[in-house]
């Protein structure tokens, strides 16, 4: 196996794990916001606008963390910054 197949296999490799492990917390928080939202709007239903608003502050927050390991996947797979060292060291 060439260097650059290896680097190629590593990148792929760590971009699906990295979207696999990233998207899992953000999925899992946004069940619990919204759950404890419902929750929240049940026992107050005055108060839903408020809460409604407060929650998707929030969810918009917890989604971050998904984008950002989508990007850093995404940067892996054609923007990986190893290919151009790699090529200039083995020559």
């Amino acid at each position: 196996m060439t260097q650059d197949a290896l680097i190629a296999a590593i990148s792929i490799f760590t971009a699906g794990i990295t979207i696999a492990i990233g998207s899992i917390g953000p999925a899992l928080g946004e069940g619990r916001a919204v759950a404890q939202a419902l929750a929240a709007i049940a026992q107050q239903p005055d108060e839903a606008r408020t809460i409604t608003r407060t929650l998707f502050v929030g969810l918009a927050m917890v989604e971050s963390t998904a984008i950002y390991c989508f990007v850093v996947s995404m940067i892996l797979l054609f923007a990986n910054p190893y290919w151009d060292h790699f090529r200039a060291v083995g020559g």
